[in-house]
């Protein structure tokens, strides 16, 4: 088992885009808990139940810093002033649904605020390593049905998928062109990440503890569609190992990051989540979404020795557990930290 160095993180100053969504709030609460001086630059955190509030966040950080990274301006401004060691960049918009209802804000969001981001970084002095994310939705997917690796073509059928790809083209432009003038970069290509505190509009879990909550029947658009599940831990811990890879010697310029046990189907997911769950399909038309998604994370694993430590099965039980703390108004911080502290032990 391969984790996150403590002599590496602790005392860098970090600088974290996006920490009050779902994957940032772990990610900042991880590298506190790793010793780092994380300051975060998003967005406020979503109305409404969000990871960042409830695993409280915020008093652990060096920073928190309410920003658009669609100002270019002021996002190099704030970068010249926190001289970060290590860049993790997170912030986005994340979903598919707001994508087809909002086109041209995620491409601004997407690509712009990469771009952004990466000039804030050229000749920045003190930069070791940047991980910028992406998603396992960059991919061309013809619906054969085969994992994708790191050198398959990218594309992108709907708006937040295409602009996830056109972000993976410009870090690949950037470092051609500036590479003397930028630390050190990779792009991180994840599945789809489940975990305690996600409560994003049109998210299978999200939906599934909201539909419990209000004692309602929970609509699938696709349940026999296919995804590569994980837990988001696993998936923060590549995005490390990546960055100290990064900072300390080569590393591919893309990873991707996918469950071992493979994708599997919406329905099986229900059916595992460990408490009997009304569904029915939706009526009507759905937007439209690839039935199949798979990653091969091999690189990952020959190049950081990366490879999950939870089973499919094992991130869902994981979740429903913080889920199951949540409603029984328990503390869900502790519930995270145990779960940091039990699966990347000292």
């Amino acid at each position: 088992m391969v984790i996150p160095s403590r002599s590496f993180w602790a005392g860098k100053r970090v600088l974290v885009t996006g920490h009050t969504g779902f994957k940032g709030a772990w990610l900042a609460l991880l590298l506190c808990r790793l010793g780092a001086r994380v300051t975060g630059i998003a967005l406020p955190p979503e109305p409404g139940p969000n990871a960042f509030e409830l695993l409280r966040v915020r008093p652990l950080m060096a920073a928190d810093h309410h920003a658009d990274i669609r100002d270019g301006e002021a996002l190099a401004a704030r970068l010249r002033t926190l001289r970060p060691e290590v860049v993790l960049h997170l912030a986005a918009q994340a979903f598919v649904g707001r994508g087809y209802a909002e086109p041209a804000m995620t491409f601004a969001a997407n690509v712009d605020g990469t771009i952004h981001l990466l000039e804030a970084m050229r000749g920045l002095p003190g930069v070791a390593a940047a991980v910028l994310v992406t998603s396992d939705k960059v991919y061309r997917n013809d619906g054969a049905g085969r994992a994708f690796r790191e050198g398959d073509a990218l594309g992108g059928a709907d708006p937040y998928s295409a602009s996830k790809a056109a972000a993976e083209i410009a870090v690949a432009a950037w470092r051609a062109s500036f590479g003397a003038a930028l630390p050190p970069l990779a792009t991180a290509r994840a599945g789809n990440v489940i975990g305690g505190g996600d409560f994003g509009a049109q998210r299978l879990i999200p939906d599934l503890v909201r539909a419990a909550k209000a004692g309602q029947p929970l609509l699938l658009r696709r349940p026999d569609a296919t995804r590569p599940f994980q837990h988001v831990l696993d998936v923060l811990r590549g995005y490390l190992l990546l960055a100290e890879r990064l900072a300390t010697g080569e590393a591919p310029p893309a990873l991707n990051f996918g469950p071992a046990d493979g994708e599997i189907r919406v329905r099986d997911l229900i059916a595992a989540w460990g408490a009997p769950v009304d569904w029915r399909q939706e009526d009507g038309p759905v937007m439209s979404e690839a039935p199949r998604l798979g990653l091969d994370s091999s690189l990952a694993a020959g190049t950081l020795g990366w490879r999950p430590l939870l089973s499919t099965p094992g991130a869902i039980a994981e979740t429903a557990r913080w889920y199951a703390a949540w409603r029984n108004g328990g503390d869900v911080q502790a519930e995270a930290m145990a779960s940091i502290d039990r699966l990347l032990p000292a």
